[in-house]
């Protein structure tokens, strides 16, 4: 492939990443919106579902959000009851955010959407998980070549 035929648009992996990123993200819409939750509250949910009780450096470093991104989500996610911010008394520094009942409840009522969006994809399974371990080993390189700190 000549460097012509490079920077043409759909042979860039970026774009292709990015234009399926948004794809995925269009089939979460109306699964999350029975919940009353956005993509990036789901995952922000997802994270503390897994580990509860962690800062706001913490949890922002497992979802690659800065904190400017993440403080107004995380008081969304306060105000519909779903998780509570703290002072750590030990670091008054550092926020610390914790899953509420309702919070941790809505786990439950969330269990299906794995399922749902395989079924919405029209991949097998098998062939969605090649593709995120494909993808979790790329970032894992990129962190690794980048001297970056893993999550």
């Amino acid at each position: 492939m000549d460097s012509e035929d490079l920077m043409k648009l759909d042979q860039q992996f970026c774009f292709a990443v990015y234009a399926c990123a948004r794809e995925i993200t269009k089939l979460y819409h109306p699964l999350l919106k029975d919940l009353g939750i956005t993509y990036t509250q789901y995952i922000t949910l997802l994270a503390l579902w897994e580990k509860d009780r962690v800062t706001v450096k913490e949890l922002g470093g497992r979802l690659y959000l800065d904190s400017g991104t993440l403080t107004p989500l995380l008081k969304k996610l306060e105000a519909s009851g779903y998780v509570t911010r703290t002072r750590d008394p030990e670091d008054e520094r550092n926020v610390l955010i914790e899953l509420t009942e309702e919070g941790r409840a809505l786990k439950l009522k969330a269990c299906d959407i794995p399922a749902k969006l395989f079924e919405q994809a029209g991949a097998s399974v098998e062939e969605i998980l090649a593709v995120r371990e494909q993808m979790t080993s790329l970032l894992h390189k990129i962190h690794i070549k980048n001297g970056r700190e893993e999550n």
